[in-house]
């Protein structure tokens, strides 16, 4: 069972993060405090980002963007799964900054995922994915829908 009291490490943590709640990019992100919540168990080892995405569509298709730059193709995982897309990826860290004090860090390192409903059925088997300039786009064709009216004539039964 996890350690629910908060060390001095943690209460320290908390001390930076909580005037900062309201900017995001001002969070504190150190190694030294993920691993300070981590050795509380309030954060479990498969820590993720949330991937940002644009989601649009168009008469044929479901079109998904996303800017995942110093990701690698072999490093994304793109899944289908009934109405939802599932984007799993790591962007690895390939530097130290050894004797260095951050003035900011703000970019994520690490694994991230993204699921994404499907607001319509796609052809999964014609979908496609790209990434060029660090930018991944997912195009998913539609399944065309059947906008057929059948009128149908009502008998007189004597």
């Amino acid at each position: 069972m996890p350690n629910t009291q908060p060390s001095a490490n943690v209460a320290s943590t908390i001390k930076k993060v909580v005037p900062n709640v309201s900017d995001p990019q001002q969070l504190p992100v150190s190694d030294e405090d993920r691993d300070n919540f981590a050795s509380a168990g309030w954060l479990t080892e498969d820590f993720s980002g949330q991937l940002a995405v644009d989601v649009y569509q168009t008469e044929k298709e479901i079109v998904v963007k996303s800017t995942i730059a110093g990701v690698r193709p072999e490093d994304l995982d793109i899944s289908i799964n009934n109405d939802m897309v599932t984007i799993r990826g790591k962007r690895e860290k390939d530097f130290t900054a050894e004797n260095a004090e951050y003035l900011f860090k703000e970019c994520f390192w690490g694994g991230f995922s993204r699921s994404i409903i499907l607001p319509t059925e796609i052809k999964v088997d014609k979908a496609q994915a790209s990434l060029k300039n660090g930018v991944l786009t997912i195009t998913l064709p539609k399944v065309p829908r059947a906008n057929k009216v059948k009128v149908i004539k009502v008998n007189e039964e004597s």
